[in-house]
């Protein structure tokens, strides 16, 4: 903006310039010409009285020399003689002495003016005065290097405060840019002191006012979110209570629960802490996928599933954390134990590709009629809420990437969560996921205890 600024003002004062400086450069040269041409009239006619008093030659020398330019002024008396250094031709003579008017003519360094005096007796005397080209342009030159100074001091001028003009708005602008874009990065914090054109100072007004509704629409939402939570302790005590009384055998049964009442208090206490800016973090997905696999290998076990994990050998990054990629895998692992037959196989397979990380889960199940259904929370079908492949797609979103949904070779559902490992400002994944990130992983902490449970209760 500040380079467009300054082109505008340098075109428009050098247009204005050109304008009054190429009438004013001409208008100084004739100026000039016309200076030199009255001086000339001047000179001729100081001889006028001499030589109506007298012709003689003998006198008419020292009337020359009192004119101060005796060397450029010739006298052509009416005998045909002449008095001073003469310049032009006889045949231009004997023309101008037959006219009643003073007559220009050209010649190769100058000008010659002859001016047509009537003495008594109808005698003719043509004064001759030499006009040098260079007395046609004196002064010119300087007059013209005084306008172009001024015409470059003047579009200078103009070119800075356009400049200023520029920097003025631009800083607001680049200023109202940043703290959006801290803003979209989860700094709810941000705010910015309104300056500039009156304009911006508007929308910077406009953004401090929004940005306090969203702080205040968070906060609304925390405290939602921290009650509802919080309601859960009472049906999780009587639940205690009632597993108190079962004995021994209900130990996994309390364990279980133990641990849903430690994500419900971390649910409460993410709810009650100011939001922050998301953090980019990596994990190895090679050893969350061991890790998660170990852990469902007792379930597949018990349901003779054949099971099988491929590509996981060598570390592999992903720009997720480990706690949510392991809820992901959790919860498209339950998906398999809960809408597939027992003893239906499913294999999970790493894949490392330019610039991406693919985890694909497949199946032998019945598979799923429709994929893109299945992408929309709460439309899946089958009882299911959809939420576990909500959340999949969103993770995978984070980084870039996606999530899709196709047959596998076993015959059942394929999931393909994609991850970009080559992009490093994830800034607008990032602002959309917000909402998310103001109690990290809680959600998916908690449907992981959920799918732990079906896991460990045969």
């Amino acid at each position: 903006m500040r380079r467009t600024l300054a082109l505008l003002a340098l075109a428009g004062a050098s247009m204005i310039a050109l304008a009054f400086l190429v009438p004013l450069g001409i208008f100084v040269r004739e100026g000039a010409a016309a200076r030199a041409m009255t001086e000339a009239e001047r000179q001729a006619s100081a001889l006028v009285p001499v030589l109506a008093i007298t012709v003689n030659p003998d006198r008419l020398p020292h009337a020359l020399a009192s004119t101060g330019a005796q060397d450029r002024i010739a006298v052509h008396l009416p005998n045909g003689g002449t008095v001073g250094t003469v310049r032009a031709p006889a045949q231009t003579v004997a023309a101008v002495s037959r006219l009643n008017r003073a007559v220009t003519a050209e010649t190769d360094s100058g000008y010659l003016l002859l001016r047509p005096v009537t003495l008594d007796g109808n005698r003719t005397v043509v004064i001759e005065v030499f006009v040098p080209a260079q007395e046609l342009t004196r002064g010119v030159t300087s007059s013209w290097a005084v306008l172009t100074g001024v015409a470059v001091v003047l579009v200078a001028g103009s070119v800075l405060v356009a400049d200023r003009l520029g920097v003025r708005v631009v800083r607001s602008a680049r200023r109202l840019g940043r703290a959006a874009s801290a803003l979209g990065a989860g700094d709810l914090t941000v705010r910015i002191e309104p300056e500039g054109p009156p304009e911006l100072v508007a929308a910077g007004e406009a953004f401090n006012t929004m940005a306090e509704h969203v702080v205040q629409l968070l906060a609304a939402e925390r405290e939602m979110a921290a009650d509802l939570s919080h309601r859960l302790r009472t049906p999780l005590t009587a639940l205690r209570l009632s597993l108190d009384h079962l004995g021994p055998e209900a130990e996994p049964s309390r364990h279980s629960l133990g641990r849903l009442e430690a994500e419900v208090d971390q649910i409460i206490a993410a709810a009650r802490e100011p939001s922050r800016a998301p953090e980019f973090v990596f994990c190895d997905a090679a050893e969350v996928l061991r890790e998660r696999l170990t852990f469902w290998s007792a379930l597949a076990d018990d349901q003779q599933r054949r099971w099988e994990l491929i590509g996981a050998e060598a570390p592999v990054r992903v720009p997720v954390a480990s706690t949510e990629l392991s809820a992901v895998m959790d919860a498209l692992l339950g998906n398999v134990f809960r809408h597939t037959p027992q003893g239906a196989a499913f294999t999970v397979t790493l894949h490392q590709g330019s610039g991406t990380v693919g985890i694909l889960v497949a199946d032998g199940g019945p598979g799923i009629p429709d994929p893109a259904a299945a992408l929309r929370r709460g439309a899946s079908g089958s009882g299911s809420t959809g939420l576990g492949l909500d959340i999949a797609r969103q993770l995978a979103e984070s980084s870039g990437g996606d999530l899709r949904i196709d047959r596998s070779s076993l015959g059942g559902t394929r999931v393909q969560l994609w991850f970009r490992t080559d992009r490093r400002d994830r800034t607008p994944r990032a602002a959309r996921r917000l909402v998310r990130n103001r109690w990290p992983g809680a959600v998916r902490r908690l449907g992981r205890s959920r799918w732990s449970r079906a896991a460990r209760t045969p």
